[in-house]
């Protein structure tokens, strides 16, 4: 009997190397490497919609529909699909980042959205959560002189009721979720995702 396949997701605040640990860690396990919103080309163009500055913005609740509509294809369309064929799926981001920034960073309701997000998955859960986590000073010094997006540029105090609610459901779901430090070198950061994949 084969091993089964995992679901991992990669989550934390902006700047704290989200992608370059889900590709690596993606190669180790010769997994499937996705992220959201995206992933799809549905996906893709909600994307370019939610994150272009040069967009108008999106209402939270309109905000928060188009990265379920993302998720709802990513996951017909990639994820359930390569889990069915055996296949460790590595995602740069899904539902805790809904519930991070459209819950706790808009202040939208949490359970409206967990509950939203469970009928967009098809119920589909991650088996395993890591948050990268490092201080805030830290993550801002990482994003210096690149180009924000729209949900980067939207400043200080947003960015931190986001990164206090990736600690929150990191608290609540034990089990589930796994804190690592994202504040050392890159491969550092990479053996500590590696261990808690173990």
């Amino acid at each position: 009997m084969g091993l089964v396949s995992r679901f991992i997701v990669l989550e934390g605040g902006e700047g704290v190397g989200k992608s370059t640990q889900a590709a690596a860690l993606a190669r180790h396990l010769g997994a499937v490497l996705t992220r959201e919103p995206g992933g799809t080309a549905l996906g893709e163009a909600l994307r370019g919609l939610l994150l272009g500055s040069d967009r108008p913005a999106p209402v939270a609740r309109a905000e928060t529909l188009m990265m379920l509509a993302a998720r709802a294809q990513h996951v017909a369309e990639v994820i359930e699909p390569a889990l069915a064929r055996g296949q460790d799926v590595v995602c740069d981001r899904y539902s805790g980042s809904t519930l991070a920034y459209q819950g706790y960073g808009r202040g939208l309701d949490l359970g409206e959205i967990a509950e939203l997000d469970r009928w967009a998955s098809g119920g589909r859960a991650p088996d395993l959560v890591i948050l990268l986590d490092m201080p805030a000073e830290g993550a801002r010094q990482r994003r210096a002189g690149s180009t924000p997006d729209r949900i980067e540029g939207e400043g200080d105090e947003f960015l931190g009721r986001v990164q206090a609610g990736f600690r929150e459901l990191a608290v609540a779901s034990p089990g589930r979720w796994k804190v690592v430090d994202a504040s050392g070198e890159v491969g550092e950061v990479a053996a500590a995702v590696r261990a808690a994949v173990r």
